[in-house]
């Protein structure tokens, strides 16, 4: 919870108001008794007045209360009040925002000013990407370390899906996000095909989302598997040093989420890769796709898992197959990833072991 004191309120206005800005009061709308102030932080908007250059002023200040709905964390509240702040003002005889700002982890309000962007600064860590070892071994260079590196992602994998957490809401939002969302199954059917396109017709879309509702109703039921997860965990965001250690970058659509989408994610790209050269799973990728599956398995006992993977599958199978993502693709490996896409959601458990049966 939130605990603000009249010393952070005043520290703020001079923060973002100049020097000489002076709280005179603060309390509930219509009300300027401070003990109005004790509520703040559950959503209750506070009342200011205060002095700027000699003129008085009257201002409210909020913060959005979390919820079910979408809002669980911090940063999802952060966005629509930045949307609130950029754009209010631009809509005639709407409330005019007078400020944005945070509250740090000590309580103290800190004013942001004129956002335009926002950046991340990471550490600079050391290795190659992920997907320079697989092109490697696609030209014919196998290592029985490569089986090994494989091995470690499913440990830890299972060490970090190992964390749970009791939040149902939280998981049916990440099943919406998986079909619904704008960077995930519906968003890639919109944005990254052309339509029509031949190799995958509209009307082979339209019966994909409609299968789709079957799957979000079937794991509705499965709330109980809700873990930490990455992601994004693909080839592009995992770097690999010489000696076998490896990093991962970029993790995506929250902490919490179904364990079947990170192994899915690798597990896919192991297909990719093994499509250039052969019309199915087969060789060294097969290798890494059995020993990466085997290792997670036999790390967490969760054959659950492929009983929830196959929406996931048709996620990351429309990735690749994209054509805006993917645009060198020869006909051949297209065809049999959306053979894939198609496929996969017709059986109520992923048959992991025979996946190549999918393809056809």
């Amino acid at each position: 919870m939130i605990e603000l004191k009249i010393k952070s309120i005043e520290a703020y206005l001079k923060r973002a108001f100049g020097d000489d800005a002076r709280l005179v009061g603060a309390g509930s709308i219509g009300n300027l008794d401070e003990q109005g102030m004790k509520g703040f932080g559950y959503g209750k908007p506070l009342l200011l007045q205060f002095e700027v250059g000699g003129e008085m002023r009257e201002a409210v200040l909020s913060v959005m209360k979390g919820d079910k709905y979408g809002h669980q964390f911090y940063w999802d509240r952060g966005a629509i009040l930045m949307f609130q702040y950029e754009t209010s003002a631009r809509m005639e005889r709407h409330v005019h925002p007078l400020g944005l700002g945070y509250v740090d982890g000590s309580d103290s309000l800190i004013p942001v000013d004129e956002p335009k962007e926002f950046f991340i600064l990471n550490e600079k860590l050391e290795g190659h990407d992920y997907f320079l070892d697989l092109d490697r071994i696609k030209s014919g260079d196998f290592c029985e370390s490569d089986v090994e590196t494989a091995r470690e992602f499913a440990r830890w994998l299972a060490r970090a899906h190992s964390v749970k957490l009791d939040d149902s809401h939280l998981y049916y939002r990440r099943i919406r996000n998986l079909i619904g969302s704008s960077e995930c199954i519906l968003g890639l059917i919109d944005e990254a095909f052309p339509h029509p396109y031949a190799p995958f017709d509209d009307n082979e879309f339209m019966a994909l989302e409609k299968r789709l509702i079957d799957w979000r109703w079937k794991l509705k039921g499965y709330a109980h598997r809700l873990s930490v997860v990455h992601g994004d965990f693909h080839p592009w965001n995992v770097l690999v040093t010489d000696n076998g250690e490896f990093s991962v970058l970029d993790r995506s659509r929250g902490e919490w989420g179904e364990p079947a989408g990170d192994l899915a994610t690798m597990a896919i790209n192991y297909l990719l890769w093994s499509l250039y050269g052969h019309d199915r799973m087969s060789g060294p990728f097969e290798k890494l796709y059995r020993a990466y599956v085997e290792e997670y398995i036999a790390r967490t006992g969760d054959t659950e898992i492929f009983d929830v993977m196959a929406p996931f599958c048709v996620f990351r199978g429309l990735v690749i197959a994209s054509p805006e993502w993917y645009p060198d693709h020869p006909e051949s490996v297209r065809r049999r990833l959306f053979n894939f896409v198609g496929n996969v959601l017709e059986d109520d458990v992923f048959d992991w072991e025979n996946i190549n049966k999918y393809l056809e």
